[in-house]
């Protein structure tokens, strides 16, 4: 077993089966509830540090918006690897390990920790931010409803629209949508969660789902003239 299976496995396990037990929740009931409680957290932390600038409005906005937009997808076009059964332990662990510190990056920005030497984004990262999230938000929303109507007339292979020349567009809408969060917070710290995430969860997953998708005949022209997620890049 190779080092991309050996991560995938362990998350997995992590995620889903932690300190054993039968399997109660649903994997998305767990997701929804972190995603939906965000803008009662985001405005809580305003509430409690009193801090109303426009860089708050603007992440309250973002932010919590997208959950109520995810929860509204996952009623309306759910994705089948999020309806899993996992225990409790693996909800616990999918919250402290990947859920939960994407709300860090809003108690940076709200609360005085970062101390006053920490500048605040300008109107030009403000309106960047909102331009790359509703781009995002476009891209995700847009290749998860391709993909789960398109296999629920026909399986296989899905090699046109948003996936034409990218093979993985509702990765990059998801990259994009928390990229935007951290621009806003405009430091460092929430970039190096962001890489955590990406590199350990969303990277792994997408070698792993590339594997799969290898065992269809029109798998290596498809990837000759597709990217991961950016075309001519990467």
């Amino acid at each position: 077993m190779d080092i991309i299976s050996r991560i995938h496995k362990s998350t997995t396990y992590l995620s889903h089966d932690f300190l054993g037990g039968p399997r109660l929740l649903k994997f998305n009931w767990v997701i929804n509830f972190q995603k939906g409680m965000t803008i009662f957290w985001v405005l809580g932390l305003m509430l409690v540090y009193d801090n109303f600038t426009p860089q708050a409005w603007v992440y309250l906005a973002l932010h919590g918006s997208y959950g109520i937009i995810w929860i509204f997808k996952d009623v309306t076009f759910p994705d089948s690897k999020w309806q899993t059964r996992i225990t409790f332990g693996g909800a616990a662990m999918a919250v402290l390990a990947v859920l939960g510190p994407y709300w860090v990056a809003p108690y940076l920005l709200i609360s005085p920790i970062l101390g006053e030497s920490h500048s605040a984004v300008g109107w030009f990262g403000l309106s960047s931010a909102i331009f790359i999230y509703a781009l995002g938000l476009t891209l995700m929303l847009t290749a998860d409803a391709q993909k789960y109507f398109t296999l629920k007339l026909q399986k296989g292979l899905i090699t046109s629209g948003m996936f034409s020349r990218i093979r993985h567009p509702n990765y990059l809408g998801e990259m994009l949508i928390y990229g935007s969060f951290a621009l806003i917070v405009h430091h460092w710290i929430p970039w190096v969660i962001l890489a955590y995430v990406w590199l350990g969860y969303f990277w792994v997953n997408i070698l792993m789902k590339e594997r799969s998708m290898s065992r269809y005949p029109e798998w290596k022209e498809y990837k000759a003239r597709s990217a991961y997620l950016i075309p001519y890049i990467l």
